[in-house]
């Protein structure tokens, strides 16, 4: 399943190697990164292919709990949820 990981905060040393160590350890593929630092404020979007053994809520459990570890708000979505919420 292709899923939508968007992860936002305020910047500082470690959030892009925090956040890629643990879409390894979850055997997470990452597809496509955009990042940007806006005025302090980290921002991330990753499309991502998650393991088909994955299930969606504990790799959604598992990347909440890593943001408030670190100070940043990580979010997922499926990515054909994301699309169908986006559309014009």
């Amino acid at each position: 399943m292709q899923v939508i990981i968007t992860v936002i905060g305020t910047d500082k040393v470690g959030i892009i190697a925090a956040v890629t160590t643990k879409l390894a350890a979850l055997n997470v593929n990452i597809l496509d990164v955009s990042q940007t630092i806006m005025q302090g404020a980290f921002t991330m979007m990753l499309l991502a292919q998650l393991p088909e053994d994955a299930a969606f809520t504990n790799t959604k459990a598992e990347l909440q709990d890593l943001g408030s570890s670190i100070g940043v708000d990580v979010k997922i979505a499926r990515q054909e949820i994301f699309d169908a919420m986006h559309k014009l």
